[in-house]
């Protein structure tokens, strides 16, 4: 990660720590240091003025940006390498014990090693899918309310209340925080798809690449689905969000 590239991460105290959807979250406190002298950990200040901890690996930091990856993210990810890695393991054993390479009674040791392992870890699993769920039902409560403010913001701009420069600033800013949640509900939803898929056992498939529309095309506010775009080893794509376009009022004067 950038952050091993530079052992001294003292210069980052006191920059801005955003999300992997560029909200700007908080600002580095400082970092754990441990005794043989590595970073371990990282604190950062919340806007909302709590003081929190995370491992050096939830956070990627260069030059100028530090980024906070979701937790809940990093470790649905690192069961998608580790369940498949456990199957495989054990898949090689019992090759291994066809072939008679190694004993009965220690095949059936590694084997019930192998798979109490594999039972903690889809137990674990489980649980990350229940959370990102909860995460994905904050995303459709997100955009839900910036749609219903969307709305209301073309409704008091149509009857005169709101100034034309007041409506561009409230346009601009509902908009961005759509194509944010949008894009966070969508990465959720292809995550869980995936480590839903791997706990079944079904192999992934490459990822497919579909182009993301960002363009804004019609007049009024207008419900249309955009395709979402495949994850790196996900078989089954899941439903797409809705996502709300509106064209630029400075486009439709006339």
């Amino acid at each position: 990660m950038e952050n091993i590239a530079n052992p001294n991460l003292f210069p980052s105290i006191g920059k801005e720590v955003k999300d992997e959807y560029d909200r700007v979250i908080g600002k580095v406190a400082y970092f754990g240091v441990s005794p043989n002298g590595q970073f371990n950990t990282i604190f950062i200040h919340h806007n909302d003025g709590r003081f929190a901890k995370y491992p050096l690996d939830h956070v990627k930091i260069n030059e100028y940006d530090v980024t906070l990856l979701s937790p809940v993210k990093v470790r649905a990810n690192a069961l998608c390498n580790e369940i498949p890695l456990i199957w495989r393991k054990d898949q090689a054993l019992k090759e291994l014990s066809d072939k008679g390479k190694i004993p009965p009674d220690m095949y059936r040791e590694l084997h019930e090693s192998f798979e109490g392992v594999l039972n903690q870890l889809k137990s674990e699993a489980q649980a990350t899918i229940e959370k990102i769920d909860e995460q994905i039902n904050r995303c459709t409560d997100e955009i839900r309310e910036l749609n219903y403010a969307l709305v209301n913001l073309e409704i008091e701009h149509e009857i005169g209340k709101v100034e034309e420069s007041t409506y561009q600033t409230a346009f601009n800013i509902i908009q961005e925080c759509l194509r944010r949640a949008n894009s966070e509900k969508t990465d959720l939803e292809n995550l869980k798809n995936k480590l839903s898929n791997i706990m079944l056992g079904e192999e992934p498939k490459p990822q497919e690449t579909v182009e993301s529309s960002e363009t804004v095309t019609t007049t009024t506010v207008e419900e249309t689905s955009e395709e979402a775009p495949a994850p790196p080893s996900s078989p089954t794509l899941p439903e797409p969000p809705v996502i709300v376009y509106v064209q630029n009022p400075e486009e439709s004067e006339g």
